[in-house]
């Protein structure tokens, strides 16, 4: 049979489909983005066939559907897809015919598609970093009441304690003030029972996850921390080497290197090696002087006859040294 490769451009209510064979690309118009039309386009599709999906939201649900009726599913990371990212003409159209390009050259760059446990710990870990942040903008705007109305700080170590509680209720602040200052309190107290809960079901997984226990072995390494990184990590075994693993995570440091100099090694960077890969070429910045040229060349000497070069015009600022 034929090979075929699919490219999928996906947005909220429908993914547009191209198809590469036999060295030509056609449009197949659009697939609903509904399990139902999935579901009638996954049995359209042959063992045989390759589908490649730029990672977004919904990815992970419509590569689930497919991935038993085809060969294999590859989720495009779009980051490095710069044929994509940085095209003159970008259509849905056009989207979708470079993934399925790319799928069938073979160089599209990948993601590692996560299973359904570790895709439920993921979401898991970021609805809890979800109501920690709203904890603390909770209780920044209660701080914010206190600074404009000239309240001084609170003698007890925990504002929303019960000290702090029974020392904020005997604050004179004006009547919308204190309408406020009861609102953010009952909405942080709501965000704490949530957040009680997600951490009694975050405690049962981390008492069933034997690397979650052998990461809490490390000193400073907690229950939260542990989870995050084995939600972030999924399966360890993917990684042929530790610096991959190192390199995943974005603790090796920046490497940058141009020409015959010798590398140049910065700060731990979130990008990991692949940031490192790309910073071959001189960071953006002022235009540096031609090599050619010195600074008393380009300051004292006049420019030559029709040259409007500006690196050769005179600066009334700068002095020569060999005229003093």
């Amino acid at each position: 049979m034929t090979r075929r490769c699919f490219g999928l451009d996906v947005h909220r209510e429908f993914a547009q489909v191209a198809i590469w064979q036999d060295g030509q690309v056609r449009q197949a118009g659009q697939v609903a983005a509904t399990p139902e039309g999935l579901r009638t386009f996954a049995d359209s599709l042959a063992p045989t066939d390759e589908v490649a999906i730029e990672a977004t939201c919904n990815t992970h649900a419509i590569a689930k559907l497919l991935e038993p009726r085809v060969a294999r599913v590859v989720i495009s990371n779009p980051q490095k897809t710069r044929a994509i990212a940085e095209a003159k003409v970008k259509t849905d159209k056009v989207d979708a015919a470079v993934l399925a390009q790319l799928l069938a050259a073979d160089y599209l760059p990948a993601v590692w598609l996560a299973d359904d446990a570790t895709h439920a710990l993921r979401r898991q870990v970021a609805r809890r970093a979800h109501i920690v942040r709203q904890r603390t903008r909770l209780k920044n705007q209660v701080q914010a009441i206190l600074h404009r109305n000239l309240i001084p700080r609170c003698p007890a170590a925990d504002l929303f304690g019960h000290k702090g509680r029974r020392w904020l209720a005997e604050q004179t602040l004006p009547a919308d003030e204190c309408q406020a200052v009861g609102a953010l309190l009952r909405q942080l107290d709501f965000h704490a029972q949530e957040l009680a809960i997600i951490d009694a079901e975050l405690g049962r997984v981390a008492l069933g996850s034997a690397e979650v226990k052998r990461l809490m072995t490390i000193p400073g390494v907690d229950a939260t921390v542990a989870l995050s990184i084995v939600a972030a990590v999924g399966d360890f075994a993917r990684f042929r080497s530790p610096e991959k693993l190192v390199s995943y995570l974005g603790l090796n440091p920046r490497v940058r290197q141009s020409g015959g100099q010798p590398a140049s090694h910065g700060r731990i960077t979130k990008q990991g090696r692949a940031h490192a890969a790309g910073c071959s070429s001189r960071p953006p910045g002022r235009r540096r002087r031609p090599p050619d040229r010195c600074a008393r060349s380009i300051s004292v000497c006049a420019p030559a006859a029709g040259c409007r070069s500006r690196w050769s015009r005179p600066r009334a600022s700068s002095r020569c040294s060999a005229g003093t």
